[in-house]
């Protein structure tokens, strides 16, 4: 091998460590920083009783008669969910896809107002499931807790006080995950740390702030940081 090829894999070489190690050592920091087991707890009664302290904070009541919740997410996409229905509104970009949350298969797709049934229609509502299974998580994740498949557990934390760890472990989009929930002396929830499939690093934090009081009652968080980011849900309405 001549030295031109010699030297065009060095310089490649360089190029990927340049790239490479830089997010190498930041992922080990964190990873280091940050990464912790998941907690043991307790299940039964008393675990249930802080569940039921949390949604009386949040007025679940209130929330239950909310028929319809609109919000928009990160800037990027917005929705408008008929709970009533069971249906819900995605828009984003040139797209909006009719959600049917009993039936996919019988949601609907438009493209610059235009309905589409092509192609490329399935893998927008793949698309919009996705997103609006995330981005209204990160909306109504407290009301969640005594879902179909879900697990509660007290957990004990080092300052002695008590917190809910709640494992979904059958179902939608999150099965194995678990959520250490904060609380304060309310009951309202405050943070949580994350046990979850996509994040390779166990019991990392985001906050739960800025609560705003729809017209129904339904309080739901306008504000999350996560790490060293943060990020806003905005345009939030909740009717009766």
């Amino acid at each position: 091998m001549g030295k031109k090829p010699k030297k065009t894999l060095k310089i490649i070489a360089g190029v990927i460590i340049f790239l490479t190690l830089p997010s190498l050592l930041f992922f080990g920091f964190l990873y280091v920083k940050y990464d912790e087991n998941l907690p043991t707890g307790i299940q039964g009664e008393q675990a249930d009783a802080l569940a039921h302290k949390m949604l009386n904070a949040l007025d679940y009541e209130a929330f239950q008669n909310t028929n319809r919740i609109d919000w928009t997410f990160k800037e990027r996409r917005h929705y408008e969910w008929d709970r009533e229905k069971n249906t819900c509104d995605v828009y984003w970009k040139e797209n909006k896809v009719v959600l049917n949350l009993n039936d996919y298969s019988k949601s609907k797709v438009y493209i610059h107002s235009f309905k589409n049934e092509g192609e490329i229609s399935k893998d927008l509502i793949k698309k919009a499931k996705k997103y609006y299974e995330n981005d209204s998580f990160w909306l109504v994740a407290p009301y969640k807790i005594f879902d179909p498949g879900t697990e509660r557990r007290l957990v004990k934390t080092e300052d002695g006080k008590d917190a809910l760890l709640v494992t979904f472990t059958t179902g939608g989009s999150k099965p194995g995950d678990s959520y250490l929930w904060y609380l304060d002396e309310n009951g309202m929830p405050t943070k949580f740390q994350m046990w979850v499939n996509i994040l390779p690093i166990g019991g990392l934090e985001a906050s739960w702030s800025h609560w705003t009081t729809t017209e129904s009652g339904a309080k739901l968080p306008s504000f999350h940081s996560f790490m060293f980011f943060g990020f806003q849900i905005e345009d939030i309405k909740g009717t009766k």
